[in-house]
């Protein structure tokens, strides 16, 4: 289920973090490193189509640059180095190679993408640009309702 969410085989470990009732995946919790040992930045991934195409409609409509315009630049950083801790602490202090680097899909600052965002708020960790994503998507009457129906339900 979760390779055709992807639409390709995962290329590393990783746990489901949320679900919708019918058992569908909404959140990835990825390991912080590939299968290869390459890092992998994007700790929680969005892999529920309903709402990668619902955030997709909000980046199309500049919502990139709102959140940006919309966001303290403070909150944005505390956003940041959380999601970094939170991966970092997953990585052995016996870890020798390359590691991964950044925030929130693997930023320092600004927005990258609402969709990591979004993801990193869903699995419940503090995120002012998930927040302003979940606030935009009531705006527009799409918001992430665990009761509704996902690709279980097909």
């Amino acid at each position: 289920m979760v390779a055709e969410l992807l639409r390709r085989a995962p290329m590393g470990t990783y746990q489901v973090a949320l679900r919708r009732y019918d058992r569908s995946p909404v959140v990835l919790s990825n390991a912080p490193f590939f299968d290869d040992d390459t890092p992998m930045p994007t700790r929680f991934w969005l892999c529920d189509p309903r709402l990668v195409r619902d955030i997709s409609q909000i980046e199309s409509d500049g919502g990139v640059k709102r959140a940006e315009a919309e966001i303290s630049s403070d909150q944005l950083s505390a956003t940041h180095e959380l999601a970094a801790a939170e991966r970092n602490a997953l990585i052995g202090s016996d870890h020798r190679g390359p590691r991964p680097h950044g925030g929130v899909g693997g930023t320092r600052r600004g927005i990258k993408c609402l969709h990591s965002h979004f993801a990193n708020y869903l699995a419940g960790a503090p995120d002012a640009v998930g927040e302003w994503v979940q606030r935009e998507l009531v705006s527009r009457n799409t918001p992430y309702d665990a009761c509704q129906p996902g690709i279980s339900s097909r």
